[in-house]
């Protein structure tokens, strides 16, 4: 019988398998041309400047373009690097928030070129749902997250989402070893979270409230939650914010079903449960170690991998092979992460 997961330690990172070098050059290659599928279009036929160089001299976009494939190539190779994942993760997560966290500060002491269309938004992720409800219309952040989330999965959790970056790092101030884990069913809170949030916007609109009851209430609500982040990830050494309070990351996980991105665990499993140690989504629980399935709140983040080592823990994407399902995902997310480097602002 396997000891119990509180007494074992964290594993050193292990080194991944040698992976054949035409598809370590590919995949860097792959996910820079995505890039700019995604984004040329935009620079030709938007009525605005979509990328910012674009907005201060014209012509530039193309450069920023370039760059920002040049990027990607460098977050794909990265990320194919099991080693790497965790660190590479948390940094290009946490650059993200600071360059759309920037953009919205520089535009709010007056620079209105570093906003999308100089109307602001609230930057709390349960506004996704909420907004669109109070205004009856505005659907384009819903519709963006459920593609984003038919593409990815629920890894918009984990690399796409401009909040959740602080709360990882708030989480990985606590030693993996040092985990407080969360009851199984947490996710319960963040459905109750949902009710509230949803049922507090028709409510308001039934009501005829002025736009700007419902922006100080979601401002509150977003507060609450840097609050949760600070204080409970912090302590607890998981993303407390994400499993129990944000309404979308629900969202997220369960439409995240409808993705055939899976994370597996494979028979050659010892049940070491160092994976246990190294989850911060709180999905590895020693009771799904053993059922060889991540349970509802896996985000994909890929952070267990390196602690793993037999390989056991494994992407799964319909018939591919593990190898080529992880070396897809890493192309796919890398080109979004890229491509919301380049255009998301508020």
């Amino acid at each position: 019988m396997a000891p119990a997961a509180r007494s074992l330690p964290i594993l050193t990172p292990t080194p991944e398998g040698a992976q054949p070098r035409s598809r370590h050059l590919l995949g860097p290659l792959a996910s820079a041309t995505l890039t700019l599928l995604l984004l040329v279009p935009l620079q030709l036929m938007s009525p605005r400047p979509m990328l910012l160089a674009e907005r201060f001299l014209p012509g530039a976009g193309w450069l920023e373009l370039l760059a920002l494939g040049g990027y990607a190539a460098w977050v794909a190779n990265r990320l194919s690097q099991v080693r790497l994942i965790s660190r590479t993760r948390r940094f290009v997560w946490g650059l993200f928030s600071l360059v759309f966290f920037g953009q919205l500060a520089a535009g709010l002491l007056g620079f209105e070129r570093f906003l999308m269309s100089g109307a602001l938004h609230l930057p709390v992720p349960a506004m996704i749902a909420a907004g669109p409800v109070f205004r009856g219309g505005g659907w384009f952040m819903p519709i963006l997250l459920m593609v984003t989330v038919l593409l990815v999965g629920p890894a918009w959790c984990s690399h796409l989402c401009y909040i959740g970056a602080l709360d990882s790092a708030m989480a990985h101030r606590q030693p993996g070893k040092h985990q407080q884990r969360l009851p199984r069913h947490s996710h319960w809170l963040r459905a109750l979270a949902l009710v509230l949030v949803v049922g507090s916007a028709v409510v308001l609109r039934g009501l005829g409230a002025e736009t700007w009851v419902a922006a100080a209430l979601g401002l509150a609500f977003g507060l609450v939650g840097v609050g949760v982040m600070l204080y409970a990830s912090r302590r607890r050494g998981l993303m407390v914010h994400c499993l129990t309070f944000c309404p979308i990351g629900l969202l997220t996980v369960l439409a995240g079903k409808l993705a055939p991105f899976r994370l597996r665990i494979a028979s050659s499993c010892d049940d070491c449960n160092a994976c246990t140690y190294a989850c911060r989504y709180n999905a590895l629980h020693v009771e799904d170690v053993q059922r060889r399935r991540a349970g509802l709140s896996c985000t994909l983040c890929g952070d267990c991998l390196s602690y793993c080592r037999h390989r056991s823990l494994q992407y799964r994407f319909l018939g591919l092979s593990p190898d080529t399902a992880r070396w897809l995902f890493v192309v796919l997310v890398s080109a979004l992460h890229a491509t919301f480097m380049g255009v998301a602002r508020i």
